[in-house]
């Protein structure tokens, strides 16, 4: 299973436990776990501190846990983790046997002071890649708190219990067997979840602070390139984001960010994290802005936060980005989760042998149906207009498939289901007029993208389309505000270009201090 490389990787990083380790395996007669077991005896082998048994006592099979000998282990892998789930396995035999993981301390005495019994079921795909941050969050928690146990399902090896529980979209955790959440969550917002006064404490901490010379809002690649400029130039920086990264964190393959010949969106984003701490960048994360309020007489902007926290800046970025657009139609928002998706990258394997449709024809429909169409049975891919947008490389690939079809000139108008889950789509032949129907299980919506503007209507210009208007420096109609990257008027919306406009927005945030503190 682990090639001499991994294996030599592995076995170093093994020599950090500080303390023994036990793996479990409950096993049946199946060619996966003959496969599990080869991994399970390879890693043993890799270090005297981890000791190897079977046990016929555990539910799921196969399936193994990781422990300490004697005690009751709080982790456990039902598949083989492999993929994007490798490092999960890392960090887990690395935490359970003793070694500190980098988290804050003040996080960790709050996870150890949870009172209760959580039992945690994560289930992934393998090429989830938002999967690994909750696995590897919930198996923390799994560690340090012993009321707290994670068990990480992989859909795939386990599609009887997927479709009694019409699980369609990864990850999905449950909490004693009942829903928990969908989707990427980190270690700070689980928390926050299971310690209801968090966030009031938070909130209060966040308001104590001094006022701010830059204020960021937003924490994706305009957002930290903002935060970057504005630090080296020695002036009192704050980033507010609610997640750090932004939709890079939803992004998989990365191809065209110069210089990087390939990488993926949560290893740039972590990148983009570890850039911006090396400065005196005061970040506050998991927050959403709700209101900006202009300068008073004391010339600082007051921002509002979902939380109630307020901060005040003598100027502020907003770096907020987009979101992926919506349908709006009858259905969508009923089965979301249910047999609707917006990432085929994360959920595309829960469709295996089962049809689905693509909605949008540009560059990012084009790829999600080439994508989706080595892993489902049949792809329609829709679009709106007489003809395909995307690159004519992609097209050439997509029509070169054999299980898929390609209808344009069509409107969505419906997404239909039965049972709880999606079973088909109605849709217009808009040159006849004519309503049809598609049975199928999976719809993927890539439309394009919305600005996360809407909290600054009536306090700044915006576009028709919700953009943020700005100037050739980054600035907006309200004095010392600027703004940059997915959320504003520039065309051409890619990492790198948002990354270029948060430095030209911070450059202009510093001009505006200097001739503001001239005058």
């Amino acid at each position: 299973m682990l090639d001499a490389n991994i294996a030599n990787q592995l076995r170093s990083y093994l020599e950090k436990l500080q303390r023994p380790i036990e793996l479990i395996a409950a096993l049946d007669e199946s060619e996966q776990a003959g496969e599990m077991w080869t991994l399970l005896q390879e890693i043993a082998a890799l270090s005297p501190k981890i000791s190897l048994r079977q046990d016929a006592a555990a539910g799921r099979r196969p399936s193994f846990s990781v422990g300490q000998p004697g005690e009751a282990a709080g982790i456990r892998f039902s598949g083989i983790p492999m993929g994007h789930e490798f490092t999960s396995l890392v960090l887990a035999l690395l935490q359970t046997g003793g070694h500190p993981p980098k988290v804050d301390a003040e996080l960790l005495a709050t996870i150890r002071a949870i009172p209760g019994t959580f039992r945690f079921t994560t289930f992934i795909s393998l090429s989830c890649h938002n999967c690994p941050e909750v696995v590897q969050a919930l198996n923390l928690l799994a560690v340090v708190n012993p009321g707290i146990s994670h068990e990480m399902v992989d859909g795939a090896l386990f599609q009887d219990e997927i479709e009694a529980r019409q699980i369609m979209g990864v990850p999905t955790v449950l909490l004693n067997d009942e829903h928990f959440g969908q989707g990427r969550m980190t270690l700070e917002e689980i928390v926050g979840r299971l310690d209801s006064n968090a966030q009031q404490r938070e909130a209060e901490k966040i308001t104590a602070r001094a006022p701010f010379d830059v204020l960021i809002v937003g924490g994706g690649p305009a957002g930290a390139a903002a935060a970057i400029y504005a630090a080296r130039k020695g002036i009192r920086t704050g980033v507010v984001s609610e997640r750090f990264g932004g939709q890079v964190l939803d992004t998989l393959a990365i191809e065209n960010f110069i210089s990087v010949k390939e990488t993926d969106g949560p290893r740039l984003a972590a990148g983009l994290e570890q850039h911006v701490r090396e400065y005196e960048v005061d970040i506050m994360n998991l927050q959403q802005a709700a209101a900006l309020l202009p300068a008073d007489a004391t010339g600082l902007h007051t921002l509002r936060l979902a939380s109630g926290a307020t901060l005040r800046s003598k100027t502020v970025i907003v770096a907020t980005g987009a979101r992926w657009r919506e349908m709006n139609v009858p259905g969508e928002k009923e089965y979301r989760g249910h047999g609707v998706a917006y990432c085929p990258h994360c959920d595309g394997p829960l469709f295996k042998g089962k049809r689905v449709a693509v909605i949008g024809g540009g560059n990012s429909g084009v790829e999600a149906a080439i994508d989706l169409a080595g892993v489902v049975a049949h792809v329609t891919l829709i679009e709106f207009e007489a003809m395909l947008r995307a690159d004519a490389v992609l097209q050439k690939k997509l029509f070169s498939l054999p299980n898929v079809q390609v209808l344009t000139s069509a409107l969505t108008n419906e997404v239909t289901g039965s049972g709880g889950k999606v079973d088909g789509l109605v849709y217009t032949d808009r040159p006849s007029g004519q309503k049809q129907r598609i049975d199928l299980e999976g719809v993927f919506v890539q439309i394009g993208l919305l600005p996360n503007s809407d909290w600054l209507k009536g306090t700044i210009d915006l576009s028709p389309r919700g953009e943020i208007e700005i100037d050739a420096r980054g600035a907006t109609s309200l004095s010392g505000v600027f703004a940059a990257g997915d959320v504003t008027t520039v065309p051409y919306k890619q990492i790198i270009i948002a990354m270029g406009e948060g430095a030209r927005a911070a450059l202009g945030a510093f001009d505006h201090l200097i001739r503001a503190s001239v005058t």
